[in-house]
């Protein structure tokens, strides 16, 4: 009797510590298609939620952005709060990568082909990358308050995934194009919410 009162109990606990661990990381899905009034934009277009509530844990991985063919590599990288991105330089030229914008000024001078450099960004901010040697080269860093967003492929799609419940305000940062409807989504846990976002000038 004693035997089976254990394992009433032991089951009991496990059935609980499942029912917990799954609240804990479960989360729904927001998924959805940029429409652009300019074609070109469906691409790398960042759609993130707003007013999700943290804490939220430092990123423990970097970001990367390369510099390839005299190209930042990715265009576009958006990263959460608190995330260091390194700077690579894989072309057989010297490259420079610097930032003029008031919420993220660096200059990380003039560096060699195949090293890298750590920039960390502790702020929200969109950071606008320049690189002194070659003045045609343009990316973004965009920095968000918490890590439930999305940047567009080339077909316009993006996907949100383990999003906490709840009803949520969507934004959506363009290089030349803006949602100009607000726009708000309700998640619902372990299932997926679809929205088509119209950006223009």
């Amino acid at each position: 009797m004693k035997i089976k009162s254990m394992f009433v109990k032991s089951f009991f606990l496990l059935t609980c510590f499942s029912l917990v661990a799954s609240k804990a990381f479960c989360g729904g899905t927001v998924t959805g298609t940029i429409n652009a009034s300019m074609p070109k934009f469906k691409k790398d277009a960042v759609v993130y939620l707003k007013g999700v509530k943290g804490p939220f844990a430092a990123p423990q991985a970097h970001g990367v952005v390369d510099q390839k063919n005299l190209v930042f590599v990715p265009h576009v990288l958006a990263v959460p709060v608190g995330t260091t991105v390194d700077f690579k330089n894989s072309d057989k030229v010297n490259h420079n990568i610097f930032s003029a914008d008031v919420c993220k000024k660096f200059n990380l001078g003039t560096y060699n082909p195949g090293m890298s450099k750590p920039v960390l960004f502790d702020k929200p901010c969109v950071v606008n990358l320049l690189c002194n040697v070659h003045s045609e080269m343009s990316g973004f860093v965009v920095v968000l308050e918490n890590p439930y967003f999305s940047v567009s492929g080339a077909d316009g799609k993006f996907t949100i995934g383990n999003v906490p419940p709840g009803t949520y305000e969507v934004g959506v940062w363009s290089e030349k194009l803006k949602l100009k409807e607000k726009t708000m989504v309700t998640v619902a846990d372990k299932q997926t919410a679809s929205l088509a976002l119209n950006i223009s000038k």
